[in-house]
């Protein structure tokens, strides 16, 4: 595996880890060259489904777009890196649990918007925002309203 500091491709294994569900593989390397440490996650390859975009294209999922999303909803919020991995895991199993070619991008968002809203009610208003595409203040704040309301009848 290629250091991400020195380009060079020899290391070795310093620690392997199993997740809780079995499925990841966490590394620790250390670089031969340049002793720098970094970690590697390894996981079966599975077929996922192509995503249909509003505007009708199809793409390969790719679980690195809704961790960016997640990166930028959770920033500066108390949500660990573990946390929203976790997250992306369940969307992933269950994606493959429905067995489809294709999904929709909308049932991507909706259940990232789901989670969120259990995880970090400011991470979801921050996600919804874009996802949703609000177009003003108005919008923005009935969201808000239904998060509030939403607490008072639990």
């Amino acid at each position: 595996m290629r250091c991400p500091f020195c380009g060079h491709m020899e290391d070795r294994v310093i620690d392997s880890r199993l997740s809780k569900d079995g499925d990841v593989i966490r590394r620790r390397r250390e670089c031969l060259k340049c002793e720098g440490r970094f970690t590697s996650y390894e996981r079966i390859e599975e077929i996922m489904p192509s995503v249909v975009k509003k505007d009708g294209r199809r793409e390969p999922f790719d679980r690195k777009k809704i961790l960016h999303g997640l990166e930028k909803a959770c920033e500066k919020r108390p949500v660990s890196v573990e946390v929203r991995e976790t997250l992306v895991d369940r969307i992933e199993k269950d994606l493959q649990r429905l067995g489809e070619k294709e999904i929709p991008s909308s049932w991507i968002g909706e259940q990232v918007m789901k989670a969120l809203k259990e995880i970090d009610e400011v991470a979801y208003v921050r996600f919804a925002s874009v996802y949703r595409q609000f177009k003003d203040i108005k919008e923005f704040m009935e969201e808000i309203k239904n998060i509030v309301y939403a607490k008072k009848v639990r």
